[in-house]
């Protein structure tokens, strides 16, 4: 059937394939920030410099909780993918259902954590007085809400795995439109603040969740197999753990960091905090085409391998050097030339010079490096999709540790300036550790099909 047919990243020139691949991605990607900013955006321009920093207060803390969604869903989609590639269906089917089941019960477990300890960790991370209530506020909704949240990115994942990366884009257009129109009836409108911002968040991502779910199902029932599916398979289980729990790693690592050097910049004030939040939602955006690029490297990777044709996976891996390179200009001529109209959407120049100036600051130094960390991404790619995660994973650590140690140590005595000096350090240093290994050659020998986890 043609549905079964081996997916375009086995059979397509890499570079082409690859490209149109992480194309959708980066574009659902943008919107699931724009998503996420939109929080930050209105609550700014409708309430103020004091909602803005309570609602950056709490996204370093919700982003952790995304960061183990996605990194859990592209480690586990690693042998979904192998399976495709292998045209093993069946497998395949199983694969998808096993992971469905237990990152569900998971994300109900987490939920039920982050609404307990949310005012715990927000008094470590000393947030100011002044904003704590309704940072409190906005975490126990979102925590609420955090399976719908949890799930919708599980499932994104596996339409990656399938090769089809365009669904999650259309779904993510909607959600986003949703998103905002909400939040500004919510609070524009009602006037209901913070709480209003994470009621609309979790209503646009539970329709979201609830409309992939469906069509997921039904985008299975295409592929044709013989007997009966099982719908949990523990082999599969202990397998794709052992590719998540990395992958979880690896992409919790810069909301880990951003958590743990928030600290850090929450002694400077509540002022600071709100231009370090607009400069992070800002980062956090600009580095959509390297992570998107990455985690299509990654699929890339395991689609090839499974068919056994890793020679493709190192022209990907050459193209993918392109596509950053690009983007990487590209981000360095918006970060320098436009910083000021767009801090400006989040901080007004004229309400807090100290907000404005900090936004401008971060965004304009961090924007010389975000090749950084698409050349860190891509390489971690193949490390991933190939399951030799040993070496990711340290290399992942290694940047986290860089990250918060300058921040946390440096920081207090020469000035806010070296919690950003220390990001490109970690990106750079990763990249190094990553790429040594891949030139060794280990990952071509990987073959999760056979157990070689």
């Amino acid at each position: 059937m043609a549905q079964n047919a081996k997916a375009n990243l086995t059979t397509q020139p890499p570079a082409r394939s690859l490209f149109f691949f992480a194309l959708p991605m980066i574009i659902g990607n943008l919107f699931q920030q724009f998503y996420n900013m939109a929080d930050s955006i209105i609550v700014g321009q409708f309430v103020g410099e004091d909602a803005l920093a309570a609602v950056g207060a709490s996204y370093s803390f919700t982003t952790v909780f995304i960061m183990i969604a996605i990194g859990g869903g592209i480690g586990a989609s690693v042998l979904t993918s192998q399976y495709l590639g292998a045209q093993k269906y069946k497998e395949m089917k199983s694969s998808v259902y096993t992971f469905l089941i237990a990152f569900t019960v998971f994300s109900i477990l987490l939920a039920l954590l982050g609404f307990l300890i949310n005012p715990t960790v927000l008094r470590l991370l000393k947030t100011p007085d002044n904003i704590m209530k309704e940072a409190v506020l906005y975490l126990q909704i979102y925590f609420a809400g955090l399976p719908f949240l949890f799930m919708y990115n599980i499932l994104s994942a596996n339409f990656n795995a399938l090769g089809k990366s365009k669904i999650p884009l259309f779904l993510l257009i909607f959600s986003s439109i949703l998103n905002i129109a909400m939040d500004l009836w919510m609070v524009g409108g009602l006037g209901l603040g913070v709480k209003g911002a994470a009621v609309a968040t979790v209503i646009a991502q539970g329709i979201a969740a609830v409309v992939s779910f469906v069509i997921l199902m039904r985008l299975l029932g295409t592929y044709q197999v013989t007997g009966t599916v099982d719908r949990f398979r523990s082999d599969m289980f202990v397998t794709g753990v052992k590719i998540a729990i990395p992958s979880i790693i690896q992409q919790s690592i810069v909301s880990v960091g951003m958590l743990l050097t928030q600290s850090a910049v929450n002694r400077f004030g509540s002022s600071a905090l709100a231009g370090y939040s607009a400069g992070m939602r800002l980062e956090s955006l600009c580095i959509v085409p390297m992570i998107a690029t990455g985690n299509a490297m990654s699929t890339f990777t395991a689609q090839n391998l499974g068919a056994g044709k890793p020679e493709r996976v190192r022209e990907g891996y050459h193209a993918a050097y392109g596509i950053i390179i690009g983007f990487g200009a590209l981000l360095i001529f918006i970060s320098q030339f436009f910083y000021g109209p767009i801090v400006s959407a989040f901080v007004d120049e004229g309400s807090s010079q100290v907000a404005f100036q900090t936004g401008t600051d971060y965004f304009r130094f961090i924007g010389l490096f975000f090749s950084f960390l698409g050349f860190k991404a891509i390489t971690d790619g193949i490390l991933r999709g190939a399951g030799d995660i040993k070496v990711y994973m340290i290399a992942n650590l290694v940047n986290l540790s860089i990250r918060v140690a300058v921040a946390q140590l440096c920081s207090p005595i020469w000035g806010i300036e070296l919690i950003w000096y220390a990001v490109p350090m970690g990106w750079a240093t990763n990249y190094v550790i990553s790429y040594f290994w891949y030139r060794t050659g280990n990952w071509e020998k990987r073959n999760l099909l056979r157990g070689d986890a």
